[in-house]
Order: C-alpha cells, then sequence, then structure tokens
C-alpha cells in the first residue's frame, strides 16, 4: 500500500451528502482531509466518517472571516500544504500524482500553485464560454494564503463561505499541470439556485465605494486582475446582459460548445442582470 501523501485538504461544506462520497472517494491519496460543516442536517458528517474525515464545526456569526479563512487559521493543520477543494469537485489521479510529489519534494521558491478546473454543464464539459481555462490558487502553504476581504463588503449577502474571493499569497505561485473536475452545474436548476446567491455578491460589490477597484487591485492573476478591471470599468454601461452574452458566447467562442454553450451563455446574461438589478435595488434601500 502506498503512504498517504503529506498534506492536508481542506473541504468546506453545508448539507453536501449529494456531493461528498465522490468528493471524498477522490482524496484518499491524502493524509488529512477535513470537513468543515455549517451545521449540516443531512447525512454530510456521516458520510464524511465514512471515509476517515475530520469533521470540524463552524458557526457563523454573520461577520468576517467566513468559512475557509476561519478554517485556515484555527484548524491546527497536520502538514504545511492544503489544497482547498469544494464539495462539487473531484481531484483526478493525474492531479492526486502531481499534489503528491509536490507536497513529498517541494519546489524551491515555490509558496502556492494555481490549478486548472475544468466545469461541468448539462451534459458535458465547457470548453470555450470563457470558462476554460480557469486558473484558481488552491494549493499553498496554509500560514501564508488567506482569501481577500474587501474593504466596504463585510456581509455580501452570499453565506457563510468565500465563494468569488481569490486567494492572496504571501509568496510564489506555479501552476499545475493536473486539472480538478468541478461538477457544479448539473442541471439548470442547481445553477440558478447558485447565482441567485453568487449575484448577491456581485451586487454589493458593485454598489460599496471602492470594492471593485479594491478586488480588481488583490487579484495575483494577471488575467483576473484585468477581467476584474474591466468589469470594474464597466459597471454603468448600458445593456450589460447582452453584451455579457456577446462577450461569453462570441468572443469567448461560447458557440463552440453546441448546445451547452449557448445555454451557458443566455444564463451568463441573467446573471448579469441578477446582478445590475440587485444593485440597483440596494442603491434605492441600503437596508435591504
Amino acid at each position: 500500500m502506498n503512504p498517504r501523501s503529506p498534506l492536508s485538504i481542506l473541504i468546506p461544506a453545508k448539507n453536501e451528502e449529494a456531493n461528498l462520497r465522490a468528493c471524498l472517494a477522490s482524496c484518499r491519496f491524502a493524509d488529512e482531509v477535513v470537513v468543515v460543516d455549517s451545521g449540516s442536517t443531512d447525512a454530510t458528517r456521516a458520510i464524511a466518517a465514512e471515509f476517515g474525515a475530520t469533521v470540524v464545526d463552524f458557526r457563523w456569526d454573520g461577520h468576517l472571516p467566513k468559512k475557509k479563512n476561519w478554517a485556515l487559521a484555527s484548524v491546527p493543520w497536520r502538514h504545511d500544504w492544503v489544497f482547498i477543494l469544494d464539495a462539487d469537485e473531484r481531484i483526478t489521479a493525474e492531479l492526486a500524482a502531481e499534489l503528491h510529489a509536490l507536497a513529498t519534494q517541494p519546489a524551491e521558491g515555490v509558496d502556492g500553485y494555481y490549478v486548472n478546473r475544468c466545469f461541468w454543464f448539462l451534459d458535458g464539459w465547457l470548453r470555450h464560454c470563457g470558462y476554460y481555462p480557469s486558473w484558481n490558487l488552491r494549493f499553498f502553504r496554509h500560514r501564508l494564503g488567506r482569501y481577500e476581504q474587501f474593504a466596504g463588503v463585510a456581509d455580501t449577502g452570499s453565506g457563510d463561505n468565500e465563494i468569488h474571493e481569490h486567494v492572496v499569497l504571501s509568496g510564489r505561485a506555479g501552476r499545475l499541470r493536473g486539472e480538478l473536475e468541478h461538477w457544479a452545474f448539473p442541471t439548470i436548476d442547481i445553477w440558478v439556485e447558485k447565482h441567485n446567491r453568487y449575484s448577491n455578491w456581485e451586487a454589493r460589490l458593485l454598489v460599496a465605494p471602492g470594492a471593485g477597484a479594491t478586488a480588481a487591485r488583490a487579484a495575483l492573476d494577471p488575467a483576473l486582475a484585468r477581467k476584474r478591471r474591466l468589469k470594474h470599468l464597466a459597471g454603468r454601461l448600458p445593456f450589460r446582459p447582452t453584451l455579457r452574452f456577446l462577450y461569453h458566447y462570441v468572443f469567448r467562442a461560447g458557440w463552440l460548445d453546441g448546445y451547452r454553450g449557448f445555454v451557458f451563455c443566455r444564463l451568463m446574461a441573467f446573471y448579469e442582470f441578477l446582478s445590475v438589478a440587485k444593485a440597483r435595488e440596494l442603491r434605492r434601500n441600503p437596508q435591504s
């Protein structure tokens, strides 16, 4: 039997029984798996125990820090290197082998790594639409990385877990060759439920003074920083939902993904509409 990899995996969870079993099965190579649970009422905790994962309770009081930052600072991690994994994601065999090699013999002068995510939507993988490649900093020395906390935005209205915030690393980052599978949107119903919450985050970032500019400056990835700067500058453009559709479907070649690409890009336009409408609602009624 091969020895387990000397690294830790952090999985934030709440009522994730539908996803957690497959997620944990992809983590068997890791020496430590910690599920940070926010009061699940389904079988989440039982499934975690079945796979030998450590379950840590998290109770959010509506203020910062949220779940991932709290866990990074509060859990007594067994290892220096931590991989952040959502319950609807899977570590491929190629990625597991690469993580094992890096945790066993860390590269000199590198303190974190970006991983490319593949998004499953409806009946296949998105290969265009601006969602592939999708680089995200997930593997890093836990002492050196924390998720963004934007000035003027304490409560994003998106729940107790960091959603669109990215890790700010005090050190140099590389890129992994292996990919991460993200089974985030198997149905349109799930896509709508998640993006209803995500649009709360977007709306508050649009409304909070200077928050959009802060988000652009905080991004370590040049592509993410450029995307956020453009989003900030385009904040008051007319016809933003239509522009969002054209961006994903035409400029980012979503049409090459066929029917699933067309549906996805139309939904992204709807997401933009929700964000703009909610931002206007917040400006009219800041207490909402």
